[in-house]
């Protein structure tokens, strides 16, 4: 089958819109230089390697535009985290991950080809250890490094059925409401094939689960952690009369799939077993606030049911206070939970956090700047400090929120930040460009474009030769990645 998607296939076209962007340096000396995609068209492994590469980013963006997102960056950081440690034992080290938090309290998981890994906050809701989390997790890098992505298109192709391209974009359909519905795109664009493909799908989910053991234990984390998971899943899907949470309509679960998991798990030893981490907990307060915004209480009823940790019940009365007005109440519980629990770093951060969302910006720039202080380019506390200083000093929030721009090329949430730096700064042509990176990282290339030419125009007319450089730049950049997808 020619790389070309066949025109029927407008609903797989979705998640091809849009084509990876070059990383954005917001640093005063350079940009990037990479201003292209890699080759889609060559048939050799690097190039497939650079079409999942492409595949996956231009999906993430197109997800973003039409999923509901989590914008926790205190969960952010902890997930991150969490990948970062499971990497080197996934054979995937070296690669470049990114993690998408979805708003949602639907039990599931998925990853992306190009490093992209998607984590609902029903999972944590549903997973009361760590170590459960992590098997989810570890499956899903074992897809990635097992590159089930392009060895299953080549599979595809031997039948002339797009079935990556349907399959995401019944994940994009399934990710912007449409339930069920969107997993019947996913599965059903497969019929024509489904039987010759079964064992082969099977086998490419025991191969991620084997990975995913293996990863776990190297990592510290209980193997059997893997299987307790399953085997909750399934009851849960019994006690819903059989209807599966959605991470199982993707990857089924058997009685044999989950016997072949135990052994395995029973014949991997943890060298250096890792205790229970009590921030787990704590994140999982906040997946719970986040999926019971309504009723707070549901949370704590539901943490408290469930034997959560005592400072994990004490943190979510902190937010919960925090959330009915209650600012002192809420800053006195947490500053005593930090100085019990001194090297978690979420502690602090969530009291500035707190601070700047009642309004306390001095408390909120003084508590960021004492995190720096002891953990510089923490990336929370930055954007805490920077969205703070905002209120008080754009010149300097200009300046922290560039410096995050560097760390985190592809979060749109610090573009929109960086682009009111400017503006309150007097920065207007960066102002524009800032937005217009915004609106590409959510999957928006036309208007990114629209704003970039506006953002030419003002550096012109101001006389910033640099500003003018780097926009021009970046606008090369942008109308390459919508022609290179255009022709594939």
């Amino acid at each position: 089958m020619p790389r070309r998607l066949a025109p029927r296939l407008a609903a797989g076209a979705l998640c091809l819109a849009l084509a990876l962007p070059a990383t954005a340096q917001w640093t005063d000396s350079r940009w990037s230089s990479d201003a292209g995609l890699p080759s889609l068209t060559s048939a050799d492994s690097q190039a497939a390697s650079g079409e999942e590469f492409a595949l996956g980013r231009a999906w993430l963006r197109q997800f973003r535009a039409r999923a509901p997102q989590w914008q926790d960056p205190l969960a952010q950081a902890y997930v991150e985290s969490l990948v970062a440690r499971l990497l080197p034992h996934s054979g995937m080290g070296g690669s470049t991950t990114l993690v998408a938090l979805v708003d949602s309290r639907q039990l599931n998981a998925f990853a992306v080809p190009g490093g992209v890994v998607g984590v609902n906050a029903g999972l944590f809701a549903f997973a009361e250890e760590e170590a459960a989390l992590v098997s989810v997790l570890a499956h899903e890098l074992g897809h990635l490094s097992q590159r089930h992505y392009a060895r299953g298109k080549a599979r595809a192709e031997q039948t002339q059925v797009p079935a990556m391209a349907a399959m995401l974009a019944g994940m994009l359909i399934a990710a912007a409401g449409g339930g069920d519905a969107g997993i019947g795109v996913a599965m059903g664009s497969q019929a024509a094939f489904i039987q010759d493909q079964l064992a082969y799908s099977r086998r490419f989910e025991q191969e991620a689960d084997r990975i995913g053991l293996q990863a776990m234990a190297q990592a510290g984390y209980d193997p059997e952690a893997m299987v307790r998971m399953f085997r909750a899943m399934q009851r849960m899907a019994s006690l819903q009369g059989g209807n599966p949470p959605e991470f199982l309509l993707t990857h089924p679960v058997t009685e044999s799939r989950i016997s072949d998991t135990q052994d395995r798990a029973g014949q991997l030893a943890v060298s250096r077993p890792r205790d229970e981490d009590i921030q787990y907990h704590l994140i999982r307060a906040r997946a719970l606030l986040a999926i019971h915004a309504r009723d707070p209480q549901q949370a704590a009823t539901r943490l408290r049911q469930d034997g959560a940790p005592e400072p994990a019940r004490r943190y979510l009365e902190a937010l919960i206070a925090a959330g009915r007005g209650d600012t002192d109440t809420a800053l006195r519980r947490l500053d005593g939970l930090a100085r019990e629990l001194p090297d978690l770093a979420l502690l602090p951060a969530s009291a500035a956090m707190v601070a700047f969302e009642a309004g306390r910006y001095d408390d909120a720039i003084a508590r960021s700047r004492r995190q720096l202080r002891l953990m510089p380019g923490h990336v929370p506390a930055s954007r805490v400090l920077g969205e703070a200083l905002l209120q008080r000093d754009p010149d300097e929030a200009w300046r922290v929120l560039r410096e995050l721009a560097d760390q985190r090329p592809e979060d749109p949430q610090v573009f929109t930040l960086l682009a009111e730096a400017a503006g309150r700064s007097g920065r207007e042509a960066w102002g524009h460009l800032a937005r217009a990176e915004q609106m590409q990282l959510t999957g928006r290339i036309s208007e990114a474009i629209r704003q970039i030419d506006v953002a030419k125009q003002v550096a012109q007319r101001e006389g910033d030769s640099a500003a003018s450089a780097r926009i021009e730049q970046r606008r090369e950049a942008f109308i390459g990645y919508r022609e290179t997808l255009e022709k594939f």
